[in-house]
């Protein structure tokens, strides 16, 4: 990763996140807040427009247990996105305060529905991948692939796109991926003359792409809450979706690209070569890991053994090979991520407990038109998350689509994957850690000009991509 500079004319990074001029955020936020609230006030009161008889006929109406939770929930995402606080622990806080002394429950009917298995699933897929990293073996996959083209550099985006999609398809995050390969990508993309915001979009797309896999954190996640509120989905489906979703849009961008006349990047002469080592033949660790990866694949794809276990048994096998470091592998490991699907989880959780995501849904439903409904929830969801956790954003919100469904001919399979996809591909936002990371990787000199253009872009897909999302799988029920 390159080195930041100390002061920037329009702001600064830190720890791999642009911290964008106080007016501009200012703006964006105050955006993202009206449409949001304008998507609320559609749920709550649209019922009362479309379908006024409806309406009049049985209006759902909160009680004072179900707002003060709803509105904890609504100052928890409004203070993660001002702050850089996890919201995760704000969760579990809050789960203890609103289930302790409002509802009057014990420690462990609070914690009764506390993910056990996607925290394992997170613990052991993070600790075997940090260290994958260490001992480069990643590096190994991504020069073996960058090779393949063979000075066809049009191709070099594709490239990264699917080894940025196997990453994540293997179960590594897609921040973690964006990290491991945006600083190969920006400096192939300096080198190739392409410009910077193309090659990182693609990297971000293909984080994506493949972030819904059977194996992969965000598929678990998914898949587990639609089938614990009832509605179970095709992890297939989910997968397929994705990946077609952001290869299609992937294509749109080289399209969008040809058509501005910046394929070819006219600031990319001052570069002076690529920052990532070459990497040379594997040694005895690094063919360890390699195998180790292909044995996770046998054992989860082939035999359905659980992939937490899986991957902290291989990093345990990794790890005596070099006990020296285990601490740092240890370290390696996404905790904060832990936190906030264990919070995020327990008090949505907590929320389904006391009636306020059922009340929500008959509140939807008050549209009586399930595709605008639908499309309604793709934008919230899909603007929420440029600014905020995807993740905290999915658990909040797939649950509400479980009495849409039973109540309508909608697709839960197709349904669940618009808000999925809706909720993630806006990540190529510089507020969110995937598009700060390209920022940050971007020549010094260069760093302000690619952060401008990357939040524009960001832009035309946050109004663009939900509704994409929406028509291709919610209206066709292709899935």
């Amino acid at each position: 990763m390159t080195k930041t500079a100390e002061k920037p004319a329009t702001g600064t990074i830190a720890d791999g996140r642009l911290q964008p001029p106080r007016r501009r955020r200012r703006i964006l936020l105050v955006t993202a807040a009206a449409i949001t609230f304008l998507g609320l006030v559609a749920l709550l009161f649209g019922g009362a427009i479309f379908g006024p008889v409806a309406a009049s006929e049985s209006e759902p109406t909160m009680t004072a247990t179900q707002i003060i939770p709803l509105v904890i929930l609504v100052v928890m995402f409004v203070v993660a996105t001002k702050w850089p606080l996890n919201i995760g622990v704000m969760g579990l806080v809050a789960s203890f305060g609103v289930g302790y002394f409002v509802l009057g429950m014990t420690d462990r009917q609070i914690l009764e529905d506390f993910p056990a298995t996607i925290v394992l699933t997170i613990i052991g897929v993070t600790y075997f991948f940090s260290m994958a990293q260490r001992n480069g073996s990643i590096d190994i996959i991504v020069q073996s692939c960058v090779r393949l083209v063979r000075g066809k550099t049009m191709l070099l985006p594709w490239v990264f796109f699917l080894m940025a999609a196997a990453l994540t398809a293997l179960g590594t995050f897609s921040p973690a991926a964006v990290a491991l390969l945006a600083p190969a990508a920006l400096g192939l993309a300096y080198e190739s003359r392409i410009h910077p915001v193309l090659m990182g979009a693609f990297v971000i797309n293909g984080a994506h792409a493949g972030g819904f896999s059977p194996l992969s954190v965000a598929g678990v996640l998914v898949h587990d809450i639609a089938q614990k509120n009832g509605f179970p989905i095709d992890q297939g489906a989910l997968f397929l979706a994705s990946f077609a979703l952001n290869f299609i849009l992937s294509a749109l961008t080289i399209v969008l690209f040809a058509l501005l006349g910046k394929l070819r990047d006219k600031h990319a002469n001052e570069y002076a070569g690529l920052d990532t080592p070459r990497v040379g033949r594997p040694n005895g660790q690094q063919l360890l890991t390699l195998a180790l990866i292909l044995a996770i694949l046998v054992c989860t794809l082939g035999f359905h053994m659980p992939i937490g276990f899986v991957a902290l048994t291989a990093g345990l096998l990794l790890a005596f090979v070099n006990i020296k470091e285990h601490k740092t592998f240890i370290g390696g490991i996404s905790w904060s991520t832990v936190l906030l699907v264990a919070g995020m989880i327990t008090y949505v959780s907590l929320l389904q407990h006391v009636g306020v995501i059922d009340t929500l849904a008959e509140m939807a439903l008050a549209l009586g038109a399930p595709l605008l409904i639908a499309l309604v929830l793709c934008y919230v969801i899909g603007v929420g998350s440029a600014f905020a956790s995807s993740t905290a954003l999915l658990t909040a919100f797939i649950p509400m689509a479980g009495p849409l469904l039973a109540t309508s001919s909608l697709s839960a399979s197709g349904t669940v994957a618009a808000l999925a996809i809706a909720a993630t591909v806006v990540d190529v936002s510089p507020f969110s850690t995937d598009g700060a990371l390209v920022v940050a990787n971007a020549r010094e000199n260069d760093r302000q000009r690619v952060y401008r253009q990357l939040m524009m872009y960001a832009g035309g897909v946050v109004l663009v991509a939900p509704a994409l999302a929406w028509v291709l799988l919610v209206p066709t029920g292709i899935i």
